[in-house]
């Protein structure tokens, strides 16, 4: 179950075909807290965005939005 994040990931992954774009991050967000992505090209901060706001499904690992499960509630 998922703690009092505003954000929290656990294993996130995401796939193109075989190409992995996310690799298994974990993080969380806390309300009030600044949190920014930061890596070279390619590392998956584009990606990583794109499931949380929902515009990407989610290839593996868990991600919850305010204590929602993103693939349940995208």
């Amino acid at each position: 179950m998922p703690t009092k994040s505003v954000i929290e990931a656990r294993g996130l992954r995401k796939t193109y075909g075989p190409i992995p774009a996310v690799k298994g991050i974990d993080f969380s967000v806390q309300a009030g807290e600044c949190f920014g992505f930061l890596g070279p090209n390619g590392a998956g901060k584009t990606s990583t965005m794109k499931m949380i706001y929902g515009r990407t499904s989610i290839s593996g690992g868990e991600l919850f939005i305010l204590g929602l499960d993103a693939r349940q509630n995208p």
